[in-house]
């Protein structure tokens, strides 16, 4: 699950590794082979030979026997695998990284898939770039207006980049620096924080999430609710839309929903894009975050109070607020990489309808391995390897994609059945944007899709959580199928953290496939709402987008064995069925869906 999002490891030169092609080849070759093997015979018991050829080129092996049925003892092996300790973090791009999806298609070639990618591989080759910014010798600086500089360590107080990706070195001098509430253009709420100012060559600083967070008015965008307009990457854009020169966003742990440990950890180190054709010439020159005690003493330096400019950002009557005297310098040294990374791509053929696709999807990726530095010794809390392993993101999500694969291999299916394994979720949904941009089966012949990400292992629940709650009908048959299992449906208990456009799903819901994102429940049957609520707060404070994700063997994978059976079942019964369950009436995503039938 991003936080939104961050980034893999710089990896020099990797596009030119002969070496790598070569061995990427031979594994391509021989997965390829694999999938022959297991589309002559559709049996999962394949013998441990019949794969050796491609488990000499993997560098973990594949399981050598796994059940058809959805347990918890298959969710484990594929769990523990993809968040060893080989595959450095999953950092796309790095070679260890792309190993593991080598490992996902070698799974889904045992267990039965097709492969559904380019050159009949199970394979999309993404090309992306990795912006390393050099922190010895990059600086953003905010002059006060007595002429001292407030003080910005990185990754303690600020965090910077840029996402122009033609250019090593980057400069600009002396802007003037302009409050502009939440940074939100959104003309349906007849709301416009940039407007009667010019923005043109100046550095623009903003809040996190939106208005309708800040009020809880239900009437004020959606009220607790994040939209689109409280996502970061909006503000970016729109800063860049309004011609700034720099857009900063000010670090508040409630309204962003993740401590600033999250964006030092997430915005530090090779920040990860897809090759833009304009080179990021449409981007701000410096993109970053500060603070809330560093935004406090720049504004008092200038005589505003923070807070009391915070309650007139919550008014459509707001109007952009100068910092007077305040200037804003920097400079930007970076290495600029050209990779390549893969969406996985594997698919199970209908026998009545074809041409028709129920299609689940996983991000394979984290953030990598930041550096060789440890902190403290072996066997102490604080020791840290720093590998991001994302045990629970999201190898929990790509173990349930290939679980359930498997369980559909041994069914009958009369519509076919396609599994998405993306690349770069964590650096702002990347590979579901390629996707979705470039999609091997057309969004017309998808009926319904169905996304993973960031399952917690704390034992069964009496519910399950539809994060977007409201939005399509197949909501209504996950209601069905928990009511199957004596449970319930929920909807997020923390809409204003926006999970919903923080996930793969939302790439393919802009393009108008019905999809649902539904995670464990917090109703745990032993301790309550009150124990769910707090295993999940543990999560986010001490492993969410930190080395400490790992796997543990005394997990209790039971709630998560349950919830995947569920999404299985709404899949099943969507392929074996001729219905397409839409949007529901009013939903921003119907009437995208509705054309894209018709065309």
């Amino acid at each position: 699950m991003p936080i939104d999002k961050p980034h893999a490891r710089q990896l020099s030169n990797i596009a030119c590794d002969e070496d790598r092609f070569m061995k990427r080849l031979l594994i391509s070759v021989s997965i390829a082979a694999l999938s022959a093997c297991g589309a002559q015979d559709n049996s999962n018991d394949i013998e441990p030979d019949t794969v050796s050829a491609d488990e000499t080129e993997l560098l973990l092996p594949l399981p050598e026997q796994t059940s058809p049925a959805i347990v918890s003892e298959d969710l484990a092996i594929r769990i523990k695998t993809l968040a060893d300790d080989t595959f450095e973090g999953r950092g796309p791009g790095t070679e260890a990284g792309e190993a593991s999806a080598d490992w996902i298609a070698a799974e889904m070639a045992r267990i039965g898939l097709s492969p559904a990618g380019e050159d009949e591989t199970f394979f999309q080759t993404v090309k992306m770039v990795n912006q390393t910014v050099d922190t010895e010798n990059s600086h953003f600086q905010l002059t006060k207006p007595d002429g001292t500089a407030l003080p910005l360590t990185p990754k303690e107080n600020v965090v910077f980049w840029t996402k122009h990706q033609d250019k090593n070195e980057l400069s600009f001098d002396a802007t003037d620096v302009v409050f502009v509430g939440y940074g939100s253009v959104a003309p349906e709420y007849e709301w416009d924080d940039y407007a009667g100012a010019d923005f043109s060559g100046k550095t623009v600083i903003m809040l996190v999430n939106d208005p309708g967070f800040a009020t809880g008015d239900p009437e004020l965008f959606k009220g607790k609710a994040m939209t689109y307009y409280g996502r970061w990457t909006y503000k970016f854009e729109e800063a860049a839309r309004q011609g700034a020169t720099a857009a900063i966003i000010i670090h508040e742990t409630e309204p962003a929903s993740y401590g600033w440990d999250v964006v030092s950890n997430s915005w530090s180190g090779a920040q990860s894009d897809l090759v833009r054709s304009d080179g990021g010439a449409d981007r701000a020159m410096l993109e970053g975050w500060i603070t809330r005690d560093s935004a406090e003493e720049l504004f008092a330096s200038a005589g505003l109070d923070l807070e009391a400019l915070k309650q007139q950002a919550k008014s459509n009557s707001f109007t952009p607020v100068p910092l007077e005297g305040v200037k804003a310098s920097g400079k930007i040294s970076q290495s600029i990489d050209q990779l390549e990374s893969r969406n996985v791509v594997g698919k199970l053929t209908g026998k009545v309808t074809p041409d028709e696709y129920v299609l689940y999807t996983a991000h394979w990726d984290h953030l990598g391995k930041k550096s060789e530095e440890k902190t403290g010794a072996p066997g102490e809390d604080f020791y840290q390897d720093q590998i991001f392993n994302g045990a629970v993101d999201n190898a929990t999500g790509s173990a349930a994609l290939l679980e359930i694969a498997e369980a559909m291999a041994a069914d009958d299916l009369e519509r076919s059945a396609l599994f998405l394994s993306v690349t770069l979720e964590e650096s702002g949904l990347l590979g579901s944007a390629f996707y979705a941009e470039n999609p091997l089966i057309p969004h017309s012949q998808v009926v319904a899709g169905i996304n993973m990400d960031g399952a917690l292992p704390i034992g069964r629940t009496k519910d399950m959580v539809v994060v977007g709650y409201g939005a399509s009908e197949l909501e209504d048959i996950l209601r069905d199928v928990l009511v199957e299992q004596d449970r319930v449906i929920k909807p997020d208990s923390k809409p204003e953290a926006g999970h919903f456009y923080r996930s793969d799903h939302i790439s393919l819901a802009k393009k108008g496939v019905p999809m649902l994102y539904a995670d464990g429940g917090q109703d745990k049957l032993d301790g309550g709402v009150a124990a769910g609520k707090a295993a999940a707060a543990v999560y986010t404070a001490e492993r969410y987008h930190k080395p400490m994700d790992e796997y543990s063997d005394g997990w209790d994978l039971s709630g998560f064995e349950e919830d995947i059976q569920a999404l299985y079942q709404v899949g099943l019964r969507i392929a074996q069925s001729d219905d397409w369950p839409t949007w529901y009436e009013g939903n921003e995503f119907e009437a995208i869906r509705k054309q894209s039938l018709e065309e």
